[in-house]
């Protein structure tokens, strides 16, 4: 008997799943289940989400979808587009949207794809996948390695969108159960850069949405492991350049000029004491002087120095106090030494991103989810780190969580950190990613009254 139940599994669910579907809909009087105690009706709705939990399990784990999957991602992988210059990625998305006819909207932030699956109505549900590569060469060896030099998708946002196409495969099975809401699906470009989540909202993608999700490859953790934390769970990022004026003139008479080599490098040691001496050691931030330039020979005092640097804080007070802060030291120390500065903290190459901080109850609502498909032993709670990502603009919108996806795996060189030249990815997280992206969308909308 239990050698018929492992291969026919699918089978037997479904012969379960209908059978207590049926015993609860109706009692020995034939009354419908809305006249039974309350318990019975819990246990109706535990044992259906139970049974399409494991659906979404059984439909990941296709072999076909599981080969799609990855030939989606090598596809993307093997042509890869910096920020705001994703068509052929935003293309290949596109079709296969059509072909699994799902509609949605382009092109939304230059690039972006918006696809909706469901009743059209309310609650609307998000999950969003990042599509843009970064201006690195890649040094990994493997059949599908990068054909465009100087570009390569280091950072695992080739996987992520084949994931969401995986979940949305999966929904469309489903479509017929998911007639309580819709869900939305979010192909965003220019994460890098930390302007794409911004021009996305900017264009109304998050119109009537109610929660989103999203998540992110990391080498932290083994392949199948998943670890998020509730509130604050990713840094704010800004950055800074300060440009130090002063009087050029002879190094041999530095009387007759006035010094901004000087004044920056004092403006940058004092940088250094906001962390060390003016912030509690509890309250994590950081502020990195990384670059310096200034003169061009010798035995010339020049007009000016520029310093640039980066910033990070895990609450938005902290954040903005931090900001003000750097302003202020730059400023007096260009003072002292009888400089004036310009100081910019917009650059559009390097934007300001706000910290990622995890709604409770949506966070929660992932955790479940991730330890029905996982188990408990694989869904660890993380804790903060100094990394930003502009998921944080959603989660400044709408209630929303971010997940850490684990895919350490030292037997095929799955080790290296984003960001690296040989970053690799185990693929046989897809099943995973996109399991947890579908089971989080169809739980929240067949729960969203308990949940929120």
């Amino acid at each position: 008997m239990d050698k018929w139940v492992v291969q026919h599994r699918s089978v037997f669910l479904l012969f379960i799943g209908i059978s207590l579907a049926f015993q609860n809909s109706v009692n020995p009087d034939g009354k419908h289940f809305d006249s039974l105690p309350t318990c019975q009706n819990n246990n109706n709705i535990s044992s259906s989400s139970s049974y399409m939990r494991e659906r979404i399990v059984e439909l990941a784990n296709d072999p076909h979808t599981v080969d799609w999957m990855k030939k989606i991602r090598r596809q993307i992988h093997e042509n890869p587009e910096l920020a705001f210059e994703e068509f052929e990625t935003s293309k290949l998305i596109r079709q296969q949207l059509d072909q699994m006819g799902i509609s949605y909207r382009w092109p939304v932030a230059r690039t972006g794809v918006v696809a909706t699956l469901g009743s059209g109505s309310s609650p609307f549900v998000a999950l969003r996948a990042d599509m843009d590569a970064l201006p690195i060469q890649e040094m990994a060896e493997w059949g599908h390695k990068s054909k465009v030099d100087g570009k390569m998708h280091a950072c695992g946002h080739d996987a992520h969108s084949a994931m969401l196409l995986g979940a949305a495969r999966i929904l469309k099975q489903l479509q017929d159960t998911l007639q309580q809401g819709t869900v939305v699906l979010i192909f965003q470009p220019a994460e890098e850069q930390g302007q794409g989540g911004r021009e996305m909202i900017a264009e109304g993608v998050l119109d009537n949405v109610d929660a989103i999700f999203g998540l992110h490859t990391v080498h932290r953790y083994p392949t199948g492991v998943v670890a998020s934390r509730p509130g604050e769970f990713l840094a704010g990022c800004g950055s800074f350049r300060a440009k130090i004026i002063g009087k050029g003139g002879h190094a041999a008479i530095p009387q007759d000029s006035i010094d901004p080599i000087l004044a920056a490098s004092s403006a940058v040691i004092s940088l250094q004491n906001i962390v060390s001496r003016e912030i509690d050691p509890i309250d994590s931030q950081v502020v990195s002087v990384a670059m310096i330039h200034g003169g061009t020979a010798f035995n010339v005092i020049p007009e000016f120095a520029t310093i640039e640097g980066t910033f990070r804080a895990f609450s938005r007070k902290s954040f903005d106090a931090l900001r003000e802060r750097i302003k202020e030291v730059i400023e007096a120390q260009a003072a002292v030494y009888r400089c004036s500065c310009e100081i910019n903290f917009t650059g559009t190459e390097h934007p300001t991103i706000p910290p990622t901080v995890n709604d409770a109850r949506i966070y929660e609502h992932v955790r479940r989810v991730s330890i029905d498909i996982l188990g408990e032993g694989n869904v660890e709670l993380a804790p903060s780190f100094m990394g930003s990502e502009d998921f944080a603009f959603y989660l400044e919108n709408v209630p929303g969580s971010f997940l850490f996806l684990g895919i350490r795996n030292e037997r095929i060189g799955s080790i290296y950190q984003p960001h690296s030249p040989y970053f690799t990815i185990d693929e046989d997280v897809f099943p995973v990613g996109a399991s947890i992206y579908a089971a989080f969308a169809h739980s929240y909308l067949s729960n969203s009254t308990r949940i929120l």
